[in-house]
């Protein structure tokens, strides 16, 4: 059996939970309202404040399901409630972030600024501090539009093997190349 599929997800109060006919699973809290459309294979049963997924067979199918929806909606009863964050770092000289509503005006190196309209469900800040990196932190309750979002604007400007230089999660290790000084 699934090891993830099968852990009934816990309910914490103040968050309501509902699964209509179609298997569309809607969970509402504190921080805001979520919905998903799940595979009508798998079932989806609330009692006694916690949800369980069932599936039906052994199939290689609705075993992969089993755990992939199970995790999907842990991820909203977490979001409504917690919410989520990601933190990057924009390292080179003369890189500049800065948010301006929903629109990230960024200054990564080219001969132009990028701006990026950012979705209504995600929240933006930027941090400027003289010596240190900018910094753009990213905040919403949907996992998945936040980590779409994150590779995106990372994807902007890769950091490089070299010099490191480009847009980098917080904490993120890089491995550097040593390039043409380690032929010698």
């Amino acid at each position: 059996m699934s090891r993830i599929g099968k852990l009934p997800i816990v309910v914490p109060e103040g968050v309501e939970v509902s699964v209509t006919d179609s298997n569309r699973v809607k969970v509402k809290g504190k921080l805001g309202e979520l919905e998903q459309l799940c595979d009508p294979a798998i079932k989806i049963k609330i009692e006694d404040g916690s949800i369980t997924l069932e599936r039906p067979t052994e199939s290689k199918d609705h075993k992969s399901k089993h755990g992939l929806y199970r995790s999907l909606i842990n991820n909203m009863v977490l979001g409504v409630t917690e919410g989520y964050s990601t933190t990057q770092e924009l390292v080179g000289v003369g890189y500049k972030a800065e948010a301006k509503g929903q629109i990230l005006d960024l200054s990564l190196g080219y001969s132009h600024h990028i701006y990026l309209e950012l979705p209504e469900e995600i929240n933006v800040e930027t941090i400027t501090e003289r010596g240190k990196n900018p910094t753009i932190i990213l905040k919403s309750l949907d996992k998945q539009l936040l980590g779409m979002v994150a590779a995106k604007i990372r994807s902007l400007r890769p950091p490089e093997p070299f010099k490191g230089k480009g847009i980098k999660f917080k904490g993120e290790e890089l491995r550097k190349k040593l390039g043409k000084a380690a032929e010698k």
